[in-house]
């Protein structure tokens, strides 16, 4: 399991690549479901130009690895990775990637649900928008 916050930008795919090779033992798991979650160019209906995600040291990085130790408990799954973005971002950055390994794709699929649904609705971030008319914080995240 790992848990990573990143204040530069991060390739979702070779992070992914680069755990399993290092973290999975070749010929064990049988099912791997990934989540990359991008920086759109809208909310609310307004254009945002830049998001800006804060984080509270230590605090978040304990929640994300509570709730990967949380998916291991209710699902066979044999390894999980996230890894969030912080810090100034523009549309189609990648924010996050949630990845789940075992042997079947059912564990796979919904621990890895489970993961970001965790992660959306109660992960220690706070974002704030700049948009044409000013900055506003986001008082609370979009519906699936």
């Amino acid at each position: 399991m790992a848990v990573e916050i990143h204040a530069q930008a991060f390739d979702p795919w070779q992070a992914m690549q680069h755990y399993q090779q290092q973290h999975i033992t070749p010929g064990k798991h049988g099912a791997c479901a990934s989540f990359i979650g991008s920086m759109r160019d809208f909310n609310e209906g307004d254009d945002v130009k830049t998001l800006s995600l804060e984080h509270y040291p230590g605090m978040t990085e304990k929640y994300l690895e509570k709730i990967c130790d949380e998916a291991r408990s209710r699902w066979d799954i044999m390894d999980c990775l996230i890894i969030h973005r912080v810090g100034e971002m523009h549309p189609n950055d990648p924010i996050v990637l949630t990845a789940v390994w075992s042997a079947h794709r059912g564990a796979a699929f919904d621990a890895c649900r489970y993961l970001m649904e965790e992660l959306k609705s109660r992960a220690p971030f706070w974002k704030k928008e700049t948009l044409k008319q000013g900055e506003r914080w986001v008082d609370h995240n979009t519906q699936e």
